[in-house]
């Protein structure tokens, strides 16, 4: 949005300039004709009064006046001046042998007639001035046409050509002028177009800012409303009291969560040591239901303490320490190994003798527990269980270290697979809270790891969890 504003800005600048510059040059172009026009008007004029006596009269005494007249005039100015009778002929010039077709070296635009427009024009009662505009890329001179005459009958003309050169010089002189101020303004307004555009759209950043923050996990954050548009003020408070909903929702959700949790975990470590003391009361044959009903509380408790890890995973400040993936794997499988044997399965560890990995205390151990208990219940008698150490891959922020945990149980179709992570998600079977995975997936996130599930050939599923040995990033 930054790149389109600042787009608008600088085109509406440059068009706005423009449109400012070339009015302005023609301005300056006209101005210029025009105040040369007009001093040549009255100097032809002028010309006109002192013939009109020796053109009547068509006494050569009388001209001489007007001859010395325009020869001076032409000597200080450069300026050509001439002056026909009533036929076009020319009965005094400011220089000998001066003509009609003498005062535009480039020949006049109707050079077919007898006699140039602006003479004829004058000759029949019309005083000449100029029609058009002198541009710097012109260069015939200004000619100027008056007519001689006396009540009302036209007895000659007075005529002057002005060079144009000098004028066009000033007009190109001003035009630079002009376009140099035209040319600051777009410098500066380009120059500028970044630093107000940004301040334009700082609301819209902050809220973006604010935006990525809570979706990153920093639930606190809120937009700035104290200013900006009304409009942008009244999202920025939408925003807030939404994020304002989600906290308390959240909150509440964790309150309930860890208050659930902790409120049955203490009547089930009563009801383990009711039943736990049991034991000596019964005989062959009960001890079997009773070690079934004791890893149903212990299954119990691990829900619990699920709960507990769930409700407090993204509140809590995590510490992080370096540990051997390869000694937590054995003790994991060392803890499993009696339900795993009542179970009727095999669980075994392999890989890596030693994978040192620096993550958040405690989560590499409960993410093993949730995915051996996955594989125990759902795999099935006599699925065997493999929880494969790798070794560290890459270096800097590409290392990486793979641990697996494989079963050759049924597992699940690709589509089940996908939404395994998801909490509270069972399959057909009914079996388990849905909470494991996500926990897992919650607990490896606080470390910048992750958790996928593939399927396993022949069969069985390979979940695998790819950690940072470096630490979170």
């Amino acid at each position: 949005m930054h790149r389109r504003v600042v787009i608008v800005y600088v085109s509406l600048l440059v068009a706005a300039c423009l449109a400012l510059a070339f009015p302005l040059c023609g301005s300056i172009a006209a101005r210029g004709t025009s105040d040369m026009a007009l001093d040549r008007i009255n100097d032809t004029a002028r010309f006109a009064g002192l013939a009109e006596p020796g053109v009547l009269s068509g006494a050569e005494g009388a001209l001489s006046g007007l001859v010395s007249e325009l020869s001076v005039y032409e000597q200080v100015y450069g300026i050509s001046a001439v002056v026909v009778d009533r036929d076009g002929t020319v009965v005094a010039a400011s220089r000998p042998g001066l003509t009609l077709a003498d005062l535009d070296p480039q020949g006049w635009p109707d050079s077919d007639e007898p006699l140039p427009g602006p003479v004829r024009s004058a000759l029949a009662g019309n005083r000449t001035g100029v029609d058009g505009v002198v541009w710097p890329w012109q260069s015939g001179p200004l000619v100027v046409a008056e007519p001689i005459g006396t009540s009302g009958e036209v007895v000659g003309a007075a005529v002057t050509a002005s060079p144009t050169g000098a004028l066009r010089r000033a007009t190109l002189g001003q035009w630079f002028l002009a376009w140099m101020v035209v040319t600051a303004l777009m410098v500066a307004g380009i120059a500028v177009a970044g630093p107000l555009t940004r301040w334009i759209l700082r609301p819209i950043a902050d809220l973006d800012q604010a935006t990525r923050a809570v979706s990153g996990g920093s639930l606190d954050t809120r937009v700035r409303t104290a200013a900006g548009p009304e409009e942008l003020r009244r999202l920025g408070e939408s925003f807030n009291q939404m994020a304002d909903t989600i906290t308390s929702m959240l909150e509440s959700q964790r309150t309930f969560v860890a208050y659930a949790g902790h409120q049955v975990r203490n009547p089930l470590a009563a009801l383990r040591l009711r039943v736990g003391g049991l034991a000596r009361h019964l005989g062959d044959e009960g001890l079997r239901e009773h070690g079934l009903a004791l890893d149903e509380v212990d299954r119990l408790t691990r829900i619990c303490d699920s709960l507990l890890t769930l409700a407090q995973a993204e509140d809590a400040e995590h510490s992080t320490v370096w540990e051997d993936a390869r000694d937590v794997a054995e003790q994991r499988v060392g803890a499993w190994g009696p339900i795993a044997e009542r179970a009727g399965a095999v669980l075994e560890c392999a890989g890596a003798e030693t994978a040192v990995v620096r993550c958040v205390e405690g989560t590499l151990d409960q993410a093993l527990d949730a995915l051996i208990d996955n594989a125990l219940k759902f795999g099935g008698p006599g699925v065997r269980i493999t929880v494969r150490v790798g070794e560290p891959e890459g270096v800097g922020d590409d290392a990486r270290l793979d641990v697996h945990v494989l079963d050759d149980g049924p597992g699940l179709p690709d589509d089940q697979l996908a939404q395994a992570t998801r909490p509270f998600w069972r399959d057909g079977g009914g079996g388990g809270s849905g909470l494991g995975l996500s926990i897992v997936v919650t607990l490896l996130e606080l470390q910048g790891a992750s958790l996928s599930l593939t399927p396993r050939e022949p069969s069985g599923i390979d979940a695998r969890l790819r950690l940072r040995p470096n630490g979170p990033v």
